[in-house]
């Protein structure tokens, strides 16, 4: 898998999510196997450059494998700008988010509002690959409803502005995460254009994976919600790809070593007040496998815990009795 001038390791990669995919997480999925790790959506809005929030979400620093931010906004000079901005903060990759269903963006005509405007899409595109050196990459979805399915025509028109790999979510806007995802219609985008094309959406096992590749003939594919609290897929799916063998899932013990790094990762990137907060949704996502074994009152005690040493001492807990 090639993006511009960069080799990916493997064409497994973790997919941008707002709250999620932030420096910690990406870096774990990152040894994990993930080929490629995209950054939560950075706002293309010049007065939000310098925000803490900002600035954390495009932070880069220490990280292993390549640098990719994506951003987000209507604005072909803003996006531009943004791009050139995170260009010099060190990204190597300039990621678009033209995929968001979620009605915060879309309210303002962002993320995959996009879509109900070609002419736009075509402008922005053109703005942001012009105005940096690195390869900019487009997420999208298959179009803004069951009855506006345009992605054939956005994958034309990103190919055209030079846009260096293009991922598909297989849902419309209006689908949200619901249903299934449309892997026909990722099949139609990927034998209409000649860049990278990047699956997502539902893929949750290494036979999914297997299944989705044959199915499209994409060039990779990316995984979303099934790597939360599981950064072990992605070294699952590329070992069955090339052995055809599934891996054992990982014990409670390799379970507790990689939250435990995950949540001092957590408390020194964001300090102890925000560290411990973000953690709860990490802690539940790796425990939901062991969930059958863990009274709700051990659960309450985890998500009662306003100090690192709480936290700490309430996770132990539970693997203690596990």
């Amino acid at each position: 898998m090639q993006i511009g001038t960069y080799q990916l390791p493997n064409n497994v990669l973790l997919a941008p999510m707002a709250g999620v995919s932030d420096r910690p997480f990406r870096e774990i999925c990152i040894r994990h196997g993930a080929g490629l790790a995209v950054s939560e959506m950075v706002a293309s809005k010049p007065a939000l450059a310098g925000h803490k929030k900002t600035l954390l979400k495009a932070d880069h620093n220490g990280e292993t494998g390549l640098r990719s931010v994506q951003i987000v906004g209507t604005d072909p000079a803003e996006m531009a700008l943004a791009a050139k901005i995170n260009s010099e903060r060190g990204a190597q990759i300039i990621d678009i988010n033209m995929g968001c269903p979620a009605k915060k963006v879309c309210s303002v005509a962002a993320g995959s509002a996009l879509l109900k405007n070609e002419p736009l899409v075509g402008e922005i595109l053109s703005a942001v690959v012009g105005a940096v050196d690195v390869p900019v990459t487009l997420k999208i979805r298959t179009g803004w409803d069951l009855q506006n399915r345009n992605a054939v025509t956005i994958a034309r028109i990103a190919e055209q502005s030079g846009i260096a790999a293009l991922t598909v979510h297989g849902r419309t806007r209006a689908c949200k995460f619901a249903g299934q995802a449309e892997y026909d219609t990722v099949r139609q985008i990927k034998q209409s254009v000649s860049i990278p094309i990047i699956a997502n959406g539902d893929i949750d096992s290494p036979e999914k994976a297997r299944h989705v590749l044959a199915t499209t003939g994409v060039d990779a594919i990316m995984i979303g919600r099934a790597a939360q609290g599981n950064p072990w897929l992605f070294t699952q799916i590329r070992h069955f790809l090339d052995t055809g063998a599934i891996l054992t899932p990982p014990t409670p013990a390799e379970i507790y070593a990689t939250l435990a790094g995950h949540l001092q990762a957590l408390y020194s990137f964001y300090g102890d007040i925000s560290g411990v907060k973000i953690a709860r949704k990490h802690i539940a996502w790796y425990l939901n496998p062991l969930a059958s074994a863990i009274s709700q009152d051990r659960k309450n005690h985890i998500n009662q815990a306003t100090t690192p040493a709480q936290q700490i001492a309430q996770v132990n807990a539970v693997f203690d009795y596990l």
